[in-house]
């Protein structure tokens, strides 16, 4: 099932996917601490609550949002400074609408993927390519965290990570240096099999089977976990 998404003249489509779509390690992490919060109550937690191991490690690449929804059209205001994507865009944007600091020509590609976010309560992936000042193609890989607040959406975290086969890229001005524009490969609204199970760990109600393989003529034992 795919969600549909006009995005100026463009038409944006989000798969469904589980959260094995993620590959960076790193953002595997943060969202893994997002589902365990999520499965509680199947929503979105607090930002409050969420406080996944290493934190500080990410920040540089992590961009917080305040959404305001008052309008037809939500606004993300950004609350972040100094990260690795604000050289890509050239300058920093504490305080901007994001939909401002993009501008028009990257809006129609940046702004569905948040919107989406924000109607569904659930977690955005997003891959596209870029080209660096020299050319070099570089993966721009994007996940998007909602939160909320009074059963509404009110911060988003974005965690964006870049990538280039070919090595080392030039990432100042990654977004703006030059005029051909995002070329998506993936986007997908993270909306299956929302649950987090430690790896090596058996969940409570997992029936386990026990047998005596020394003599056929003992019956398996079931035991229920609880």
């Amino acid at each position: 099932m795919c969600g549909l998404l006009n995005a100026g003249n463009i038409v944006l489509d989000f798969a469904s996917a589980a959260p094995s779509v993620v590959k960076s390690i790193r953002q595997r992490d943060l969202l893994n601490t997002w589902l365990r919060l999520y499965a509680r109550q199947q929503v979105a937690p607090a930002i409050w609550e969420y406080q996944p191991a290493r934190l500080e490690e990410e920040l540089s690449d992590l961009i917080y949002y305040t959404v305001d929804g008052s309008g037809p059209t939500p606004h993300l205001i950004i609350q972040s400074e100094n990260t690795r994507i604000s050289r890509a865009y050239g300058h920093t944007g504490k305080g901007i609408l994001l939909h401002d600091y993009v501008g028009p020509r990257l809006a129609p590609f940046v702004m569905p993927a948040y919107h989406e976010c924000v109607a569904r309560g659930l977690p955005i992936y997003s891959v596209a390519d870029v080209d660096d000042s020299s050319g070099r193609i570089v993966a721009y890989e994007r996940l998007l965290l909602p939160f909320l607040t009074e059963d509404k959406v009110s911060h988003i975290i974005a965690s964006v990570k870049t990538f280039c086969e070919d090595g080392g890229f030039e990432i100042k001005n990654l977004m703006r240096g030059n005029d051909a524009p995002p070329r998506p490969r993936l986007r997908a609204v993270i909306d299956r099999d929302l649950f987090h199970r430690a790896p090596g760990r058996i969940a409570a109600a997992d029936v386990v089977e026990l047998a005596d393989q020394s003599s056929s003529s003992v019956p398996a034992e079931i035991i229920e976990l609880n």
